[in-house]
């Protein structure tokens, strides 16, 4: 999981709304990021899930979008999508509410940033942290004071992309978030405390 030295571009983040459903789909691609997900893993149940692997996924979070929420921030680079960090209160994500490992701490109002995609020209460039600032300065535009994320911290140096959606934790560190529980060796819960920290997206 070495880093690419090269920089990023300048960066622009905006919500994930109908206006920008298109450039979602362009940068989740056919397969809908991974293997048909379209970012509905942690909102449904394994089974519903399993079943609604493509397509229905897709339209179960075009719903969601179209019901005007905003589930989502999109990065772009040179006016293209290049990266997305999903985001919403806790309790948008039932799987989450019902992991043993990831279950709540406490009984605080959280926003959760459970997964991330990055275009592959763009991974290990730091964008993950960039798109954590953004979602952390997004999420306090709607009254969030705590947001938290679910990162891996994995044994080994070398760990494929795809087992590393929920992001690394050195880089939810970077964007100035704390372990505040692990009940897992690979699996810490990290909070950002949105009154004591300020960050600002590139």
């Amino acid at each position: 999981m070495k880093r690419d030295e090269a920089p990023l571009p300048k960066l622009e983040f905006h919500p994930l709304n109908l206006e920008r459903w298109r450039d979602l789909e362009r940068l989740f691609g056919e397969r809908g990021a991974c293997a048909g997900c379209w970012c509905m893993f942690w909102r449904l149940k394994r089974s519903e899930f399993d079943k609604k692997k493509g397509e229905a996924n897709r339209k179960a979070l075009r719903k969601i979008v179209a019901a005007s929420q905003e589930p989502g921030i999109l990065a772009y680079a040179g006016g293209e999508p290049v990266g997305w960090c999903a985001l919403a209160p806790r309790e948008s994500y039932p799987v989450l509410e019902n992991s043993r490992i990831l279950k709540r701490i406490d009984d605080e109002p959280v926003w959760s940033i459970p997964c991330f995609f990055v275009a592959k020209p763009f991974r290990r460039k730091g964008l993950t942290v960039q798109l954590l600032k953004a979602a952390i300065a997004y999420a306090r535009t709607r009254g969030a004071k705590i947001v938290e994320g679910y990162p891996v911290q994995p044994k080994k140096t070398s760990v494929p992309d795809i087992f590393v959606y929920t992001g690394l934790a050195s880089a939810v560190r970077k964007a100035g978030f704390v372990e505040v529980a692990r009940r897992s060796p690979t699996r810490p819960i990290m909070r950002a405390a949105l009154d004591k920290l300020s960050v600002r997206a590139r």
